[in-house]
């Protein structure tokens, strides 16, 4: 689950980086780093409700 979520996040990372998405808070191509940290916090919250 946590490496399709990882997948999943970067490919939204390089879609923004080609086109913004237009979300709050991700409307310039330089905001790709807030789709890092969310990346890094799903995959964080993941790991700690499965317990691995």
């Amino acid at each position: 689950m946590s490496k399709i979520l990882l997948l999943l996040i970067l490919a939204m990372m390089v879609v923004h980086l080609i086109r913004p998405l237009g979300l709050p808070g991700l409307r310039r191509r330089s905001d790709f780093w807030k789709l890092a940290l969310i990346a890094l916090a799903a995959v964080s919250l993941t790991i700690l409700v499965r317990g691995e």
